[in-house]
């Protein structure tokens, strides 16, 4: 099993910037990807970035440009620098990590934009 523990969220104004972090414990070495997924009150939970094994990121149409997802092997640690955020951004951000035939989560944190 792989646990994970994600921090960083908070309350921004309009056009600030957020880091969260997602730090991996337990069966590390099995993750095949790691991602940000995030659910506003009321929609779906969506894709924000996903990072693989190899370093390919995919970033979904709404945020690119604005937020960017990178690793510290060393650390076991997945980050999302997010830039220029929008109120339409507020959300609980989940990390996600993908291992053949399971996935796991995080427990979540709220980032919350002012308009």
């Amino acid at each position: 099993q792989v646990q994970l523990v994600e921090s960083g969220g908070g309350l921004v104004q309009a056009g600030g910037s957020l880091r969260l972090s997602c730090a991996a414990s337990g069966s590390i070495l099995s993750i095949n990807a790691m991602g940000w997924y995030r659910q506003a009150p009321g929609k779906q939970r969506e894709l924000v970035a996903t990072i693989t094994s190899g370093g390919s990121t995919n970033v979904a149409d709404s945020v690119k440009g604005r937020f960017t997802i990178s690793r510290d092997n060393a650390k076991n640690t997945v980050y999302l620098q997010m830039n220029s955020l929008k109120p339409e951004d507020t959300a609980v951000y989940y990390c996600n990590a993908k291992r053949i035939g399971a996935e796991e989560w995080g427990q979540g944190t709220q980032v919350t934009v002012s308009s």
